[in-house]
């Protein structure tokens, strides 16, 4: 059986995401949250442990499976809508900022 969680408009690129997830792809529910624990990007790896956190609750919410026996099967980390700013510049023209944002969805499995 499958459990899924989902965050969306995360205020972070998704590249930043995209390379935490990618260390946790495939791994347990304890080993991935221990390695986020101890990762240098600090907000990124909150975001996802966050989201795993919360697959596991809707898992644990169904009550017939072990949380000790879930892996990671999918992180998904897509663009989401892109905050637009503008600086001003030289002889009143402007330069445009743009804010990314992100999509993660988590699905976990029994092995």
């Amino acid at each position: 059986m499958e459990f899924t969680a989902k965050v969306k408009t995360v205020r972070i690129t998704p590249r930043k995401v995209g390379l935490i997830a990618d260390e946790v792809r495939g791994k347990g529910i304890n080993a991935a949250l221990a390695y986020l624990r101890f990762s240098p990007r600090k907000k990124t790896s909150e975001i996802i442990a966050g989201v795993i956190k919360s697959a596991a609750a809707n898992a644990d919410q169904k009550g017939t499976v072990d949380l000790d026996n879930l892996y990671i099967k999918t992180v998904l980390v897509g663009p989401g809508p892109i905050l637009k700013r503008f600086r001003a510049r030289a002889k009143g023209s402007a330069f445009r900022i743009n804010k990314r944002t992100c999509n993660v969805a988590v699905t976990l499995a029994e092995k």
